[in-house]
């Protein structure tokens, strides 16, 4: 498995899941299965969150982007957007993040985490 174009050992992915359930579980789910309905705006007019799976959309974003959404927060990254998603900056160091994130990654199936690597690699997220 790999983030931003480093190798992640099998110790990184395992603390990215304890702080996956920690920080992130309790809004897209303990199986990365997202909210329901999560295409669907809440009354507030902003978005549930999305799944992490290979059902959902994140995959298909690129290593850099994912750390500066998680990192961030989607508004920073996003001009104008608003999400229920807090940025991690302060919560997470950096390489807590990129853990999480290895861990989302080492979930998917090939095909997905293939898609992403390509997509990271074109927009020289690496």
């Amino acid at each position: 498995m790999t983030f931003l174009g480093e190798v992640v050992p099998p110790d990184r992915i395992a603390l990215g899941e304890t702080l996956y359930v920690e920080n992130c579980a309790s809004c897209h789910g303990a199986q990365l299965e997202g909210q329901p309905d999560w295409k669907t705006p809440l009354e507030s007019g902003r978005m549930p969150a999305p799944p992490h799976d290979a059902s959902g959309h994140t995959w298909h974003h690129a290593d850099r982007q994912l750390f500066d959404i998680t990192k961030l927060g989607l508004g920073a990254v996003v001009e104008g957007y608003e999400s229920n998603m807090p940025a991690f900056a302060g919560t997470l160091t950096d390489d807590q993040i990129r853990a999480v994130l290895a861990y989302i990654k080492s979930t998917w199936p090939a095909r997905e985490r293939a898609f992403q690597d390509d997509v990271s690699t074109r927009d020289g997220a690496r």
